[in-house]
Formats: C-alpha cells, structure tokens, sequence
C-alpha cells in the first residue's frame, strides 16, 4: 500500500494528557500570576474565575460546590470516598482500568461493604442492578475501554445513596446530569486541554450532608480533609486551595475555558467530539481490519475511542506478539509524525486509543485514517515475513 500524502495537522492524539486547543501558543499564558502567592487577592480571584467559568459553562447548579483540589481527577475521586463512604453499602461498577482502581479502593483499602458488578472490556455491566439505598461509585467514560454510561437515566431521583462519579475524559464532551450526580470528579488535562496535576471536586448539598454528619472511622491525610471540627469547609470551594496550585496551570485552564466560551459552550465542545467519533465510524465502516472495542454505538465514548483489529492472522497470535505488533505499528505513525501515544492502555486489549475530544479536528481525524490502514499493512508484511 502506497504511503498517504495528507497528514494530520496535529498529530496529538494522546488520551491524556490531551492535545491543547487549536491555535495554542504559549502567549496563551502570558496573564499568568507567576511569583505571587495563590492565596493573595489577586490570586484567590484567578482560582474563583476558573470556579465559575466551569459552573457556567457546565450548567452546574447553583446550590453544588465546586472546588480545585491536588493531584487530578486521581485525588478528587480519592479523597471523596475516603472522606465520605462508609456510611451505608456501597455498589461499585466496573469495566475497564481505572473503575477496576476505585473498585480496589473501596474493597481492598477501605475494606467496605461492596457489592461489584463487572463488565468485561467494550462492555456495561447491568445498570439496573444498582440499589438506590447504596452509595454507588462508577465512571462516567471508561477512558481505557471506550466505553461510557449512556445517560442517567439509571439513576434514581428519589435514592437515598450517593452517586460518586469519575467523569474524567466526559465533562465538557457529554451532557451530564447534575441533579442525578452528588460527587462529580474531572481533570483539566482530558477535553479542555488543559494541564495536569489539578482536579476538581464538585459536591450536591447531600454530598456536604454526608461529610458533616459522618465521620469515617480512617485517618485522613491533610489533602483528603473537607471539613474543620466537623463543619464542611466551603472555603476550598471558593478557591481556597488545600494546597499551592500551580497559577501557569490555572492560567491555562482559563484560557481553555474562554476557547470554549467562544465556540457557543458545551454545546460546541459535544458537536466537535461527536463528529470526531464519526470520522472514525465512516472509517471503521469501510474497513476490514478494525472494529470498536465497544460493542453498542449508544455506549460509546465520543472521547477515548478505542479500537480492536480483528485481522485473523493478528487473533491467531500470542498476547506478547500480539502487543509486540501494536508497538511497531503505533511507531511507524510517530515516526511520520502522523500521530502519537495511541496505543492502547496498557490494562487494556492489545489495540488503538484514539483521543477524539473537542480539542481535536474532524479533518485531522479523517487523513490520520489513511495512515492507519498504511500502518496496518505495513506492520502486517514486516509480522508475516518474520514468521516465514
């Protein structure tokens, strides 16, 4: 197969930390509070501006705290339920690597009385099996399986648990809904583009309920602590940090936000990641060797779109030969500067992990197609030639 011509314009396809917004240079961060300390005026009122472009532009309501806690979507889902869970059974849903984490968490540290309803990757386990008494802890979008929640409709109104979702790699690509949401967890670094190393936190009232009147029987380090002689302590939800936040990273989550702002809202950033994941589709469609890891269209993720090659002579071979052939392949791409980390996780299937985000272009993805078919085949010649 002849080499394609056309290459993407960003070959950034990494599911995290993601590419940055079109047009990003690093004059973008020029308005950065550098040297000053994060708890002056002028730097509690960078924090708070970042605080509420979120809950304007997510639609977050009123009444829900919203706070930028350390160490990414990691740490804010961490110190929630090490904070918070306990207090009643807990249902937890797994089905791919990092809810298998939270499931470890809960289970084997918190040492909580679970029930676990597993799926296998490119799969949903049965939603329906949750009991709206329990607390229920579960991602949003499986980043590593490319599969997603369809919609929250499974999630009781009138439930008396708490849902803790990880909605890393789906706020600002999916239309979530608050109201059904108590603890809600994301990092800047998936669809804003943004920097890693922060996370944000945002809590219903019945989530600041659950801390003020239940005390885990845990020790809790200082960067899990939300509340102060056991009254919840809002100042972190007004941009009072727990700890120092790097303010070129604020600065540019900021400048991610108004790029938003000036596409029309989360309206724009879920167009732009649904019509990312239809390049894909038209492709996937028309090609022999590739199908979505996950089974059902209505639970795939716009976002980390994984891809499995179904090419028999690949099935046929063993786990290490298998992943040996998805190396050689993924670096005949980064070696043409067609597209990098898009292998898959490293938990995961042996195949593809395409980040299709809002940062991304629909035009990017469709010429990367090409490549990969190039890719394929060439990795196919080199694999069979060596087995002869």
């Amino acid at each position: 197969m002849d080499k394609p011509v056309t290459k993407p314009n960003n070959p950034n396809f990494s599911s995290g930390p993601c590419s940055k917004r079109p047009g990003w240079s690093f004059d973008a961060l020029s308005g950065a509070l550098l040297g000053r300390s994060h708890r002056s005026g002028e730097g509690k009122k960078k924090l708070k501006e970042a605080i509420d472009k979120q809950r304007s532009l997510l639609g977050i309501p009123d009444d829900y705290y919203i706070g930028i806690v350390p160490a990414s979507d990691t740490g804010a889902i961490e110190m929630a339920m090490w904070s918070m869970l306990g207090e009643r059974p807990v249902d937890v849903l797994v089905w791919e690597s990092f809810s298998s984490d939270w499931m470890k968490d809960v289970c084997n540290h918190l040492k909580l009385d679970a029930n676990v309803y597993e799926a296998d990757y490119g799969q949903l386990p049965d939603l329906s099996q949750v009991n709206a008494d329990n607390d229920v802890v579960f991602v949003w979008n499986g980043t590593t399986s490319g599969v997603r929640v369809p919609d929250g409709d499974w999630i009781a109104s009138d439930r008396k648990g708490l849902t803790f979702c990880d909605a890393t790699s789906a706020v600002f690509a999916y239309d979530m809904p608050w109201k059904k949401l108590d603890v809600v967890t994301w990092s800047w670094q998936k669809v804003l583009g943004g920097e890693a190393a922060h996370g944000m936190l945002v809590l219903s009232p019945r989530a600041v309920k659950r801390l003020e009147s239940y005390t885990p029987d845990r020790p809790l380090p200082k960067i899990f602590r939300m509340t102060n002689k056991g009254k919840f302590n809002a100042g972190i939800f007004e941009g009072l940090t727990i700890n120092t936040p790097s303010m070129m990273a604020v600065e540019d989550c900021i400048d991610a936000l108004n790029w938003v702002e000036s596409l029309g809202g989360v309206k724009a950033t879920i167009k732009r990641s649904q019509a990312n994941l239809s390049a894909l589709e038209e492709w996937v469609n028309r090609t022999s060797w590739a199908e979505f890891l996950a089974e059902q269209a209505s639970s795939r993720s716009t976002t980390s779109v994984c891809i499995s090659i179904v090419d028999e002579d690949f099935a046929a071979l063993g786990e290490d030969d298998k992943q040996a052939f998805i190396g050689t392949f993924t670096k005949l791409l980064a070696a043409e500067k067609v597209a990098y980390d898009i292998k898959s996780y490293k938990a995961a299937p042996a195949g593809l992990r395409i980040w299709c985000g809002a940062t991304i272009e629909a035009d990017d993805v469709k010429a990367l197609t090409a490549w990969l078919d190039w890719a394929f085949t060439a990795t196919k010649e080199e694999a069979l030639a060596k087995a002869a």
